[in-house]
């Protein structure tokens, strides 16, 4: 397997967890997002995923974009260990966890969003950073909220096993963290997020130890 990643990107780093707990091995390809105005508009990259987003995972002569898709696909064909629980109420817990992460609190703070508000509309740094921290921490006391008081939560999002829930809760700590939000409103997410970095899987899988890594 190929995977076109970036060290911070945050839907690169779900893959990486769900790669390294599945004990996949795979060849890291650095995609900059931000030198030269972003290795992921040149057309050697475009050629390979037009949408010009990381990661993008090639298999088997398969090109895959979208994290969750991509993480999804792993779950079918390498099933164990696996990330979805067996029930079909609990998968689809696990699955809305996880969106809730994916749709409602990335999307609003990508680097596209976040380029566009400061390079195109004109926003100070600091309203920029407010606007990040606006859509995390709402996103994050909604989220506290759930994981708090659903019995489904034990040391991580579902129970004491990884799922696609903890795959996209993790990286979104990551980055919280890295815009110095403090996550002392957040107890819930923030033990399970100390937990899971215990795991070597994970620890694998983020920013620092990756070879881009600057």
């Amino acid at each position: 397997m190929k995977l076109y990643s970036y060290y911070r990107s945050s839907a690169s780093f779900r893959v990486r967890i769900a790669l390294n707990l599945k004990g996949l091995p795979y060849e890291y390809l650095p995609v900059h997002l931000v030198r030269g105005g972003g290795e992921q508009m040149a057309p050697a990259y475009q050629a390979i995923n037009p949408a010009g987003l990381v990661p993008a995972l090639e298999d088997d002569g398969q090109l895959l974009s979208q994290s969750l898709a991509i993480i999804e696909y792993l779950e079918e064909t390498h099933p164990s260990p696996a990330l979805l629980p067996a029930k079909p109420a609990d998968r689809a817990y696990v699955r809305a966890v996880a969106l809730q992460v994916a749709c409602e609190i990335h999307p609003l703070n990508n680097l596209r969003v976040l380029k566009y508000l400061k390079g195109t509309l004109g926003v100070s740094e600091e309203d920029k950073q407010a606007w990040y921290r606006h859509w995390v921490t709402s996103g994050f006391a909604s989220l506290e909220k759930r994981l708090a008081s659903d019995p489904h939560t034990g040391k991580l999002v579902y129970g004491d096993q990884p799922t696609i829930a903890d795959l996209c809760l993790i990286p979104q700590v990551w980055n919280a963290r890295r815009f110095d939000i403090a996550l002392d409103a957040y107890p819930t997410i923030a033990r399970i997020d100390e937990y899971a970095m215990t795991l070597e899987a994970f620890r694998k899988a983020e920013p620092a130890a990756q070879p881009d890594a600057e």
